[in-house]
Formats: structure tokens, C-alpha cells, sequence
């Protein structure tokens, strides 16, 4: 699909990945780019939605919008997050089956997979257990838009994607401290800590955890290129396949800021899901993506954009 000559409609469009994703599309020459602002559509209603097919008249929507956030968010809103996710994926796909759009593009979530799952994780593994138990209502209310996605285009031949991104980061993300994921969350901590002069910081959980993070510009080109070149919904994963513990990232991000104090480990709370690492085999293989930036250097640019432009839009 040559995405320059479509009329696009982007949710969350001016959201953390929503922008780069955006930006991507202008750099491809795309022209006809639709914003839908949550004061005029609230996607979570149907007549909403309708409302938006009528109005901005899409041939290709990317579905980006979505309530979520890190353990703790997600623990606190677990009826919210479930029912917001899955009644925006369950309108926005209807009303693309009744006005004959030509693609709709489902962004997933990582937490999706199974607990337990075997690591690194492979899209065939997705049903093989239930969700972590904190992330689990907004995985499943992401998982069940896939399967939405499948059976519209086994009877009405709706042409849908889905890729699953895992963590992702870097600048323009959500630094609050309790609805943030854990590498913005982080660095805000670290960077609050250096600046009360504080000789130690608190974290949650063991630490003995791990994670993959994948960086905002890698997931919204491999979000693009998997709306060109897919038209059935296979579950692709987005990823780089480095898996980092979450003591080893407080560490490095501790290094990064300039942090020296104590890192201290509250048990007490939840630690998530064991291990996250995907397999990107199969992106590399449908349509030719792999994650270009390194950890460390994307790292290094969330924190410059943060003690740059994001502090001081948080005061």
C-alpha cells in the first residue's frame, strides 16, 4: 500500500507514539493526515465513532489511542483500562466493516502474552496461558481486538494488521511518576532524587525482573511498515530481543542522571511479569523491520529530552 495517496486517520495521534508516527507518515509524503481530538470524538462511544467515519471519511485508520500505564495505574484502573481499550477497538472496527475502509491497523501490547510465557516470546505462544494478573484486563482487552480483527476478515474480508510493540521509551513520553512506565518513572525518580540532594531512592518490587524496551521512532516505523505490507491480521511483535533486568536499568539509569545515592528495593510491591524478550523474527521476515537504536543511546536522548523540555512542561 502506497500510503502517500490515502486518506489517514491516526488515534492518538497527537500521543507519545501517535506524533512520531505522524511525523513518519508527513516524511513519507503523505498529505491527508486526521488527527481526531478526544474533546470532539470520544472513541469509547459508538455514536462517537460513527460520528468520525462520517465526518473525516478514512480509507486507512491506525488505532493508537488507548488508556494504560505502568503497574501501578494499571492495578488502580483495572475496570477503566479494560473497558475503555476494548470499546474503542470494538466501535472503530464495526464502523470500519460498515464504511468499507480499506485498512485497519491494531496496535497491541506486550502484555498480552501469557504469564509464564517461554522467552524470547514468538507471536504462535500468545493463547498459551493468562496474562500477569496486574496488566492482565488491558492485555486481554487488547488480545480481544485481534481476534475481533481475524474473524471481520474471515466473513466481511475487512483488511486488518496487528503488531505487538514491546516496552517502549524515549522523548515525549509520560514521566508522571504514577501512571508512567518504568524508564520514564525512573528517570524522573533519579532526577527528583539529584535534585533534593536525597542520598537514596526507592524502587518497586525485587528488581530481579526483566524487561526489553524498544525505542519510540523503531515502533512507529515498524507500525508503518507493517500497514504497508499487511492486509491479514497476523500478530507481529515489534521488538529489539534485549532483554535487561530492572536492577540493571536502574543502575545504568542511575549512571546516566548522575544519581550516586543508595537504591533501595520495596518488596512489597508488585514486580509484574518474570521475563519479557520477543522474537522479531517474523517482522523481519513479512516486511523487512528491525529495531535501529541502540539502548544506551536512546537512553541518553529520553533523559536530554526530559531535563530539557519535559521538566519544565511538568512544573
Amino acid at each position: 500500500m502506497d500510503l502517500c495517496k490515502k486518506r489517514i486517520l491516526v488515534t492518538g495521534g497527537a500521543g507519545f507514539v501517535g506524533r512520531v508516527v505522524c511525523d513518519k507518515l508527513r516524511q513519507r509524503g503523505c498529505r491527508e493526515i486526521l488527527v481526531p481530538r478526544r474533546a470532539d470524538y470520544d472513541l469509547t462511544t459508538e455514536a462517537a465513532v460513527s460520528r468520525l467515519y462520517a465526518d473525516m471519511k478514512p480509507e486507512v485508520v491506525i488505532h493508537l489511542a488507548a488508556e494504560v500505564g505502568g503497574i501501578g495505574a494499571n492495578m488502580d484502573n483495572a475496570g477503566r483500562f479494560f473497558y475503555a481499550n476494548m470499546a474503542m477497538s470494538l466501535h472503530l472496527i464495526e464502523h470500519a466493516r460498515r464504511v468499507g475502509l480499506e485498512q485497519f491497523v491494531q496496535v497491541g501490547t506486550i502484555c498480552a502474552y501469557p504469564k509464564f510465557c517461554p522467552v524470547p516470546f514468538e507471536e504462535q505462544n500468545l493463547w498459551n496461558g493468562y496474562p500477569e494478573e496486574t496488566n492482565a484486563p488491558y492485555g486481554v482487552a487488547k488480545k480481544a481486538a485481534l481476534v475481533m480483527l481475524e474473524a471481520y476478515h474471515r466473513q466481511y474480508g475487512l483488511k486488518g494488521t496487528y503488531v505487538l510493540p514491546v516496552n517502549l521509551y524515549g522523548p515525549g513520553d509520560n514521566f508522571d511518576l504514577h501512571t508512567s512506565h518504568v524508564i520514564p518513572a525512573l528517570i524522573r525518580k533519579c532526577e527528583a532524587a539529584i535534585d533534593r540532594g536525597d542520598d537514596h531512592i526507592t524502587c518497586w518490587g525485587t528488581g530481579m525482573v526483566s524487561r526489553e524496551f524498544l525505542y519510540v521512532d523503531d515502533a512507529a516505523e515498524g507500525i508503518l511498515r507493517a500497514t504497508e505490507s499487511m492486509s491479514e491480521p497476523i500478530p507481529v511483535n515489534l521488538g529489539t530481543g534485549m532483554e535487561i533486568t530492572i536492577k540493571e536499568l536502574v543502575e545504568l539509569i542511575a549512571l546516566k542522571t548522575g544519581f550516586e545515592g543508595e537504591i533501595r528495593w520495596d518488596a512489597t510491591k508488585p514486580d509484574g511479569q518474570p521475563r519479557r524478550c520477543l522474537d522479531t523474527a517474523r517482522a523481519k521476515e513479512l516486511f523487512g523491520w528491525e529495531a535501529q537504536m541502540g539502548f544506551e543511546e536512546g537512553l541518553t536522548r529520553t533523559i536530554e529530552w526530559w531535563r530539557e523540555e519535559g521538566k519544565h512542561q511538568s512544573v
